[in-house]
């Protein structure tokens, strides 16, 4: 699996071609042509997975004790 600054980068590559209206990315000597908007969503939005995927974090933690009485 890719580490999260690879997968931002082709995040952020992607998003760029799609505004552009262009469909064809390149990144890391590597060229992908999709064939509709349609395909580029769903790769976007699989990305945006994978990177909430490696940034989630515990935002909770709760302790509890007793005096053992």
């Amino acid at each position: 699996m890719a580490d999260l600054a690879q997968l931002t980068a082709w995040r952020d590559a992607l998003m760029a071609a799609r505004y552009q209206g262009v469909r064809t990315v390149e990144y890391d000597g590597k060229r992908v042509t999709y064939a509709s908007d349609g395909e580029m969503a769903a790769a976007l939005a699989d990305l945006n997975r994978q990177i909430a995927g490696a940034t989630d974090r515990i935002s909770v933690v709760r302790i509890q004790s007793s005096k053992g009485l």
